[in-house]
């Protein structure tokens, strides 16, 4: 008889994410898990990188033959294989997936229409572009131009960089 092993992974989890890291604990620990052990897990969204895979992996866990026991959440309770409530909570999770990425969709083509994109604005118009290459034509190093047109090395050594493989593309 198997003795249940039970694991939390769901703090190193939390832990790792506020480090703003992916975590590798649910990967170990699904390669640790053996039939008849149970994972316990705060929610299911800790087993992946949000809700729908979590809940993927979970039916993983299930082919395995591991038990899981999710302590708060839609799927909360002891679970050894799939049941109604988790295909639920598995169908919500890929419409709501579903309508993130329409919603983003729709925003950045809106956006666009109205002229507006994304990101930082540039830091180098054409003017400080061509003072950058006139500068480096004269033979001045990256860090003189970078202190002279007031902008960053790695924007200078860019622009540079960029001019260059221009030049060849069109030799």
């Amino acid at each position: 008889m198997t003795v249940a092993r039970q694991v939390n992974a769901g703090y190193r989890s939390r832990m790792r994410q506020a480090q703003g890291r992916q975590p590798p604990g649910p990967a170990a620990t699904l390669d640790y898990m053996r039939p008849g052990d149970m994972l316990t897990v705060q929610e299911a969204d800790r087993l992946g990188r949000n809700l729908l895979g979590g809940l993927i992996i979970l039916n993983e866990l299930f082919e395995q033959g591991v038990a899981v026991k999710i302590l708060t959440g839609i799927a909360a309770g002891e679970h050894t294989e799939r049941s109604l409530i988790l295909d639920l909570a598995l169908a919500l999770a890929e419409d709501r997936r579903r309508d993130i990425v329409r919603k983003t969709r729709k925003g950045l083509e809106s956006a666009t229409r109205q002229g507006r994109t994304g990101g930082q604005p540039r830091v180098v118009d054409e003017d400080k572009r061509r003072a950058i290459l006139a500068r480096r034509a004269e033979g001045q190093s990256l860090r003189e131009i970078s202190r002279g047109v007031g902008v960053s090395l790695a924007v200078v050594h860019g622009k540079v960089k960029a001019a260059e493989a221009g030049a060849q593309h069109q030799s």
